[in-house]
């Protein structure tokens, strides 16, 4: 039986056109013209585009304030998504067998998400200030004045600081997915495992943990992106510095491309950016996926 080939749906291409032509115009064309000013030296103003060729990526790979931003990108993307996950994880399991006043600690603990990143930032820049700080006002009225510091200013407590801004921003979020996959956690294979005799970290551990492995896999893809392209946080509270000490690769980016006027060179460190979440999501996908248990 000859099945009759249809023609163009006129009304089906009606519906379809907006939400094709949204997509080329922002994220099509914007890609495909990065990539081309990727080889330029451009200021972003000027008519005038001059092709480079691949010295912008010469420069990048010969370039220390690259290497230093990408590792300080390293550093913040691997404290993030550590301690974003581990808090969110304990959260989750705190409000999951809270017995009274779960709907309030699973809000309370969501709220910081709720907060933009730049009204974030300036809180705990006030709350990390030297002078007036609620931090070393703190350490000074419980007796521990000899540990006040510069939080902001210590070059080696920097990158850890705004960590802290982040993961304490972050973690509500997450703790949401773990919840409601700890949710889905059968409670019959619980009780047949404490009947057999099993300890609660047996439980969890053989249990909990390898039925929760999907959730695992969205939370650290997620943090992973949100580290490798923080920028309010730093913007608000460092501006990169001390120096260059909290500078990352979405960072330098935003200040040759629009504070120097180097769009070119900015756009070349983008398209690296783009690279290098690729490269990483890839390798963490391939390891978390084969961990993850079938329910």
């Amino acid at each position: 039986m000859k099945t009759k080939k249809k023609g163009f749906d006129k009304v089906t291409f009606m519906f379809v056109a907006p939400a094709f032509i949204f997509f080329t115009l922002f994220l099509i064309v914007p890609t495909v013209s990065s990539v081309y000013y990727s080889f330029t030296s451009w200021d972003g103003i000027s008519p005038n585009i001059k092709w480079v060729g691949l010295a912008n990526y010469k420069e990048i790979f010969t370039s220390a304030r690259f290497g230093n931003a990408l590792k300080n990108t390293l550093i913040l993307t691997f404290f993030i998504s550590i301690f974003e996950n581990l808090i969110a994880l304990g959260l989750a399991l705190l409000v999951d067998n809270v017995r009274v006043g779960k709907k309030f600690f699973r809000s309370a603990f969501y709220i910081p998400v709720l907060i933009s990143g730049i009204v974030s930032g300036f809180i705990w820049k006030i709350m990390y200030n030297y002078n007036f700080g609620s931090i070393n006002s703190i350490l000074t009225s419980i007796g521990l004045g000899e540990y006040r510091q510069d939080w902001l200013g210590n070059t080696k407590l920097t990158l850890i600081m705004i960590g802290v801004v982040l993961v304490w921003k972050g973690a509500g979020y997450y703790m949401i997915i773990y919840l409601a996959s700890l949710q889905s956690v059968s409670p019959e294979l619980l009780e047949a495992a404490q009947i057999d005799g099993a300890s609660p970290w047996q439980r969890f551990k053989s249990i909990t943990l390898p039925l929760i492995s999907g959730a695992f896999t969205i939370n650290f893809t997620l943090s992973l992106i949100n580290g490798l392209k923080v920028f309010d946080q730093i913007n608000v509270m460092t501006d990169g510095g001390p120096g260059f000490t909290s500078e990352t690769l979405v960072y330098l980016l935003y200040k040759v491309g629009f504070n120097e006027g180097r769009q070119g060179f900015g756009t070349a460190v983008g398209m690296m950016l783009l690279f290098l979440i690729i490269i990483l999501n890839t390798i963490q996908q391939k390891f978390l996926r084969s961990r993850e248990v079938q329910m």
